[in-house]
């Protein structure tokens, strides 16, 4: 009787993994026939011959190439560590959501806290070029969605996966936390600047998940790859601000064909990152403005404030009195444009405006163009 050892096992299914030439529908379609990796390196020939095409099954009885070898060595090395984890299908932490797609990852490398994998969850995506106003809302959706004990999920990128990450960070004790897919392999942390983001997680009991091998770099076949892992983690997607060619929109039709909701926030017709979020709607995507939009949506009850409407609550309690509040409106503007709205010396313009910027009522964005702040509790 041959005895099964757990690293005889998971060097199986890190060994198939990385068997080159196959891709994940196929490898699938291989594990429907021999149940799992091992039973594939254990069987003779004849047996694999039976089922397989004979490139295949001679692939299978040769020793792994040298590549090949030293991607299984480090691997295994890596999942060995303390804390390490490594998911294969039949885990009994794999999320059954993944399980649904014909091309799930056969491997998830995990550092954290797996019971995030057992919570509801919604993505939230969005441009890496976001304006702040997006990002705070990013924030402002995470925290209120986390508070209700719904995981957020994101890709730990610039822009409003990061404020996403934060905003659930932010929730309360109990809350749902965070999942961070990466596009990288599980021991680099890209963008750099956002390793204490990453820590942060790990600090707060969130998890890392990547299914690529450690190591491996931010190229840019990688994140679509993490996209799909996003999407099919979560029961819905909330894309909060994109460009109409986006990586964010990918993860919208991919949540889409996996039949999981798509969720988007409309924001100014003027605004080149609300053409991502507008198409959406345009193509039956819901559009939402506050939290609960979203809780209603799978039968869940809130318990707190919804984000927008404590916005809406306490910017409405005491706006500025200067007439450049109103001609700023909600959308950014320039100081020239702002000239043509109002009737008003440029030297008293400006002194209005140095007034509302030191009073938090309006902030300067990079491109030096106005725009009402987001008033704070």
């Amino acid at each position: 009787m041959t005895i099964t050892s757990v690293y005889d096992s998971i060097h199986a299914w890190i060994r198939f993994n990385f068997e080159p030439g196959l891709g994940l529908s196929k490898k699938h379609h291989i594990l429907s026939l021999f149940h799992d990796p091992l039973a594939i390196y254990r069987a003779t020939h004849d047996e694999l011959r039976a089922k397989l095409p004979l490139s295949i099954a001679e692939q299978f009885m040769r020793p792994p190439m040298v590549n090949h070898a030293k991607l299984i060595q480090s691997a295994l090395q890596w999942a060995t560590q303390s804390g390490h984890q490594l998911l294969t299908p039949d885990h009994q932490n794999y999320p059954c959501l993944l399980k649904e797609m014909p091309d799930a990852p056969l491997l998830l490398f995990a550092l954290g806290d797996l019971s995030r994998l057992e919570t509801d969850a919604i993505a939230i995506v969005g441009s890496r070029n976001a304006t702040v106003d997006g990002c705070e809302n990013a924030k402002d959706f995470a925290r209120f969605l986390s508070n209700q004990g719904i995981c957020i999920i994101s890709g730990l990128a610039y822009g409003i996966d990061a404020a996403a990450h934060e905003g659930a960070l932010t929730g309360q004790i109990d809350s749902g936390g965070t999942i961070a897919v990466l596009g990288t392999g599980i021991d680099i942390i890209y963008p750099a600047s956002h390793k204490e983001l990453a820590a942060n997680i790990l600090m707060q009991n969130g998890l890392l998940l990547s299914e690529l091998p450690p190591g491996a770099p931010p190229l840019p076949a990688h994140f679509p790859r993490r996209n799909r892992i996003v999407a099919g983690l979560s029961r819905g997607v909330l894309v909060v601000e994109a460009a109409l060619k986006s990586g964010s929109l990918i993860t919208a039709r991919l949540a889409n064909e996996m039949g999981r909701e798509v969720f988007a926030l409309p924001g100014s017709i003027h605004a080149p990152l609300s053409r991502g979020p507008h198409s959406l709607i345009q193509q039956g995507a819901k559009l939402v403005e506050t939290g609960s939009d979203i809780l209603s949506e799978f039968g869940f009850t809130n318990h707190t404030t919804s984000p927008k409407k404590e916005k809406k609550r306490q910017q409405s309690v005491q706006p500025p009195s200067s007439p450049l509040w109103q001609a700023i409106g909600y959308d950014p503007i320039t100081e020239e444009t702002l000239a043509m709205r109002v009737n008003m010396l440029p030297g008293l313009m400006q002194t209005e405006l140095l007034t509302l910027e030191l009073g938090g009522h309006i902030i300067r964005g990079a491109n030096g163009t106005l725009q009402r702040a987001r008033t704070k509790a």
